[in-house]
């Protein structure tokens, strides 16, 4: 998931290189990667509450 996150930034800056800052895939890039993040973020607090140390 962590590389798939990283993958995605850098996608977003070869468009915005690319591109040179006109264009749509700048911005699905970065929603990308902030949707996995976000992802990642609420994965890791599930698997903190229903692990195998939880009360």
């Amino acid at each position: 998931m962590l590389l798939l996150v990283i993958g995605s930034l850098f996608s977003g800056l070869f468009f915005l290189y690319r591109d040179k800052g006109s264009g749509d895939r700048v911005v699905r890039a970065l929603t990308v990667r902030i949707s996995l993040s976000l992802l990642l973020f609420v994965g890791l607090l599930v698997m903190y509450r229903f692990g195998p140390y939880s009360q």
